[in-house]
């Protein structure tokens, strides 16, 4: 796993995340998870915690759950009773500044004492752009909070889930999204999928809009459409990568989780070995 900086959004204070060694599985030490509280911890930014409450509310169901601020955080990290839900912005390792805030679950211990990387990440998903945030992160926020919380049931039962992360979902897409439309917001293209490659892979089943329309198909929760969200910084830098995915509006099924690293030749955007791996062309 590539090593990546995660800082609290509000503190903005870098810490390393990577994967290491342990003693018990992972599957092991989140095996309280259902039982413990899940402290939601709320980032200060009025805008960003009035969505992320609600969505909180109306859909964490697997712990039980209590909102908190940084400062209450801080003071109750270090206790193995809680775990915590939070908005984390992430600083790969070549990059100059953090470009993604992420959604991240860790598992409160004495090892907190020593910063958010010695917490153990239970999943850390990306959410928006660091600087400059698109909006389609609260048209995605309720299937990231049920992506999170069906990954962590799994991880719960195989330690395949969990140490793999969001990408065994990959397998599935074969079979799985058969009599599923495919939308894909143009802007989530990188700029080699042009029109004319793109009408490789058009069918009756692809479908290319502009991003309105896409995340409408989300938010009404449209059966049998996959919906496609691309997260990445908003200004080109080195370092860094561009996540994507694919999402089932009607049931936030994810069928597709990849990232690539941008760079001056390749850009943002799903590209075309993601087609012919998700078209199958």
């Amino acid at each position: 796993m590539k090593k990546i900086i995660l800082a609290a959004v509000s503190v903005l204070v870098p810490v390393i995340m990577s994967a290491q060694a342990q003693i018990n599985t992972k599957k092991e030490k989140i095996e309280d998870f259902t039982e413990k509280t899940t402290k939601v911890v709320l980032t200060g930014n009025m805008f960003f915690d009035q969505t992320f409450r609600e969505e909180v509310q109306n859909r964490w169901r697997i712990s039980p759950f209590e909102f908190c601020t940084l400062q209450e955080f801080e003071q109750l990290k270090t206790d193995s009773g809680y775990y915590f839900l939070m908005a984390v912005k992430g600083q790969f390792r070549k990059e100059t500044r953090p470009g993604l805030t992420m959604l991240s679950v860790v598992k409160g211990g004495e090892e907190a004492s020593g910063g958010i990387s010695k917490m153990l990440d239970v999943i850390t998903v990306p959410v928006m752009s660091a600087e400059d945030p698109s909006g389609r992160e609260f048209v995605f926020l309720p299937a990231l909070l049920d992506i999170i919380q069906n990954h962590i049931l799994r991880s719960m039962e195989t330690d395949v889930a969990g140490y793999a992360g969001l990408s065994t979902y990959n397998s599935i897409i074969d079979t799985a999204t058969e009599g599923k439309n495919f939308i894909f917001a143009a802007d989530d293209l990188s700029e080699e999928l042009t029109p004319e490659i793109m009408d490789e892979y058009a069918d009756d089943k692809v479908i290319v809009t502009d991003t309105d329309t896409a995340d409408e198909i989300m938010m009404e929760n449209t059966t049998n459409s996959v919906v496609s969200f691309t997260v990445y910084p908003s200004d080109r830098r080195k370092g860094s990568f561009c996540y994507k995915m694919l999402i089932d509006a009607g049931t936030h099924q994810l069928y597709y989780y990849k990232r690539h690293k941008i760079t001056k030749r390749t850009g943002p955007g799903f590209l075309p070995e993601d087609m012919d791996r998700i078209i199958g062309k």
